[in-house]
């Protein structure tokens, strides 16, 4: 896998700041044609990035919820054994 699929959640973050700073330059309209462009490749480089740690950190919660119905989970009346004598 490349390092874009394991950015950090603070790189996403971060990630996430610049492209709204980007937005708020292009939308401005005070980049020249050649800079606007240059920022829209910088955003969908950034915009890449995003989703590939969104498709991540979904498949992560899929394989938990699924872990999840495979494993019994103990009602607050059973003991920690599962043998629901309440002690």
């Amino acid at each position: 896998m490349s390092q874009e699929t394991h950015l950090s959640l603070a790189d996403f973050e971060k990630a996430m700041t610049e492209l709204e700073s980007l937005v708020t330059r292009m939308e401005s309209g005070k980049l020249s044609l050649e800079d606007a462009l240059g920022e829209f490749e910088r955003g969908i480089a950034l915009t890449r990035q995003c989703q590939q740690v969104l498709m991540s950190a979904e498949q992560k919660v899929r394989q938990l919820s699924a872990n999840g119905e495979e494993t019994s989970v103990a009602s607050p009346n059973e003991g920690f054994d599962g043998a629901g004598d309440g002690e």
